[in-house]
């Protein structure tokens, strides 16, 4: 049997590295809840073996029972490897934090690390989890009448159930202890979620270039999950590029981010976000890129490799992602994350700060080429500099007053928009826009394709 070192297998070369094996024990336990160590055997797994005797044994019990808390009771055994005598220690608890001499370690890959008071609290944390549950809290100050009835029946007809009263449905839902309201019957349901959570809130903005110098556009919404879900969905839809292509006779649109791998991030940072944190979540539209942040960090000791690779699923809210399951929002297996790779591979997921971020990339900023390097054929990408970013960044935008600035924003959010239309967005007269976009045209940033009637505008890139 060969042996290496791992997460929740320790090596020592006899008894006299006790102290040692103490604090391994305890770091394997504070990461994994189990593990094995021997004694008699190398840390690069030579058996080199042990003089075992019955005191032995009772010395290694000893060391565990007077300098490990909570106490554990390992199966302590005497073994043969390649016929030499060695230890086997076997140990498993799950009344994490667990300590040696005084002190909390973790476990990294081989290595023992001393746990920092950050991570010693967030160890605590995790292991009482499921009493510190925001969805589960009791929301002490609202009251079945602060309940929308109207989005009660409509959440009921989604999930295939028949509503009576309100009382009644959120009985059945699971969403009232003790005659009282949980957390997630407010945020789902109240006429005015808001009025209570201020943090039932999302924050949009689109900005002019790939960092935040210069905002376009920023609105806030509030509301229940449902709602904001869908003002996320229509926001993004508004402000990214719309292409089209034919289905048959029809004209189908096609969004340069797929529709479905957005809509999955949105509805997972409610999902999964941290209600505790007062933040909001954030859609954030650049030239380059759209970005989905939720306060909160991965929960449950995932990482952003972990969620990549693997259909594993660790719920903050498992009462609110039950909730949306029922109606078909989420998935039950964890397989968000997977739908976002297969519909968009290139987006990417990061933690900064307090939040998680998603990212998808902008197809309209960049273009595809293929090249043939040695007979091997490869895409590559490069950017599309557009005139918002090259010519704001050349100092035109001085050159242009605020009204043709919003007429050429408005116009790239709509090809087909009418002269009033843009008088009524702007507030300023019909005559105002004819001369603006003389202007405009003038200066070769604005074209009209085709007739007054049927026709559209179109910003000339340069």
């Amino acid at each position: 049997m060969k042996f290496i070192e791992s997460e929740t297998l320790e090596l020592k070369k006899s008894t006299s590295e006790i102290k040692e094996a103490v604090i391994s024990i305890v770091s394997i336990l504070n990461k994994n809840q189990h593990g094995e160590l021997f004694f008699g055997i190398k840390n690069n797994g030579v058996v080199i073996g042990q003089n075992v005797a019955e005191k032995t044994i009772r010395d290694v019990s000893k060391s565990i029972a007077d300098n490990i808390e909570p106490k554990i009771y390992p199966h302590i055994n005497h073994i043969k490897a390649d016929r030499k005598s060695c230890i086997k220690v076997r140990f498993k608890g799950n009344d994490i934090p667990y300590f040696a001499y005084g002190r909390a370690y973790i476990r990294v890959a081989d290595e023992d690390r001393q746990l920092s008071a950050k991570e010693l609290e967030k160890l605590i944390l995790r292991k009482n989890k499921d009493k510190l549950r925001w969805d589960t809290d009791i929301c002490k100050e609202a009251k079945v009448t602060d309940i929308s009835a109207k989005k009660v029946k409509s959440f009921l007809k989604g999930s295939g159930l028949r509503y009576d009263t309100v009382g009644n449905a959120l009985e059945k839902l699971r969403l009232i202890s003790d005659g009282k309201l949980l957390n997630t019957a407010i945020i789902l349901f109240a006429k005015k979620p808001q009025a209570i959570f201020p943090n039932a809130r999302l924050r949009c903005a689109v900005f002019g270039t790939t960092d935040t110098s210069f905002t376009i556009d920023m609105q806030d919404f509030e509301g229940d999950i449902f709602s904001l879900i869908e003002k996320a969905e229509g926001y993004i839809l508004k402000n990214i590029h719309i292409g089209m292509k034919l289905k048959g006779l029809r004209r189908v649109d096609v969004p340069e981010i797929d529709k479905a791998a957005f809509r999955e991030a949105i509805i997972n940072a409610f999902c999964h976000r941290d209600y505790r944190e007062f933040d909001s979540v954030n859609v954030a539209v650049f030239k380059d890129r759209v970005e989905i942040r939720s306060p909160g960090l991965l929960y449950g000791g995932l990482t952003i490799e972990t969620i990549r690779t693997g259909m594993v699923s660790e719920r903050r809210n498992e009462l609110i992602a039950e909730m949306l399951h029922r109606v078909h929002f989420i998935e039950k297996w964890g397989r968000g994350i997977k739908l976002i790779l297969s519909k968009e591979p290139d987006t990417k997921f990061s933690e900064a700060g307090t939040k998680f971020i998603t990212t998808f990339i902008r197809k309209s900023y960049y273009e595809e080429t293929n090249e043939v390097e040695k007979g091997v054929e490869k895409t590559t990408r490069k950017k599309v500099v557009e005139w918002s970013e090259k010519r704001l960044v050349e100092g035109l935008a001085e050159r242009l007053v605020e009204s043709q600035k919003r007429i050429l924003e408005l116009v790239k959010e709509n090809p087909y928009i009418s002269k009033n239309d843009l008088s009524k967005r702007i507030g300023i007269s019909t005559t105002a826009i004819d001369k603006n976009i003389a202007k405009l045209k003038k200066e070769k940033l604005l074209e009209r394709i085709g007739p007054d009637k049927g026709g559209y505008w179109e910003v000339v890139r340069k």
